[in-house]
């Protein structure tokens, strides 16, 4: 009986080995979705200096009202955030006539934080690197809840933030 218990366990353990699954290749793949935030997101500047790209950019997110809240140079990461307000007059409307209706009172948004995370990477011709920013932002209640936590995609912030870090970066690069 006792030698049959390290053979029998050695035999289950076998046997539970040859169901696992392989992972399909296209688990690991990007969508096409995916593939167009990242562009959104990431430009290319003709410049090895990382840490002049992140000092352009901590000055640029700062006039854009975000204060900085980490800034690692040797990784290249620059994290800011702001925070503004949420409430909507439709909604606080809304929840005030469902008040006076039910007798219990309804949260409304309150305030929301932004973020901006962005990362610098030196890219492999050894004359560029790319810089990748997505905001964020969550919103919360008068009760302190989130009601909403997202990505921000609209094209025209990341074509302006990126627009005037060019600018900035060519006006470092002429000293001017």
């Amino acid at each position: 009986m006792m030698h049959r218990t390290p053979l029998l366990l050695l035999l289950g353990l076998t046997l539970l080995t040859g169901c696992a699954g392989k992972i399909p290749k296209e688990a690991l793949a990007l969508s096409q979705e995916s593939l167009q935030v990242r562009q959104l997101e990431t430009r290319r500047f003709a410049t090895r200096d990382e840490s002049q790209l992140l000092n352009a950019s901590s000055a640029l997110l700062q006039d854009m009202g975000f204060s900085i809240e980490e800034v690692n140079a040797p990784l290249g990461v620059l994290v800011g955030k702001k925070t503004r307000d949420a409430r909507r007059a439709g909604q606080i409307v809304g929840a005030v006539l469902l008040a006076l209706l039910t007798r219990v009172p309804m949260p409304t948004d309150s305030y929301q934080i932004m973020r901006a995370s962005l990362v610098t990477r030196p890219l492999s011709n050894g004359k560029d690197t790319a810089v990748r920013i997505t905001f964020q932002r969550i919103v919360y209640d008068t009760q302190e809840r989130v009601t909403a936590a997202e990505p921000i995609l609209e094209p025209e912030i990341y074509q302006e933030f990126f627009a005037k870090l060019s600018k900035s970066v060519f006006l470092d690069a002429q000293q001017i």
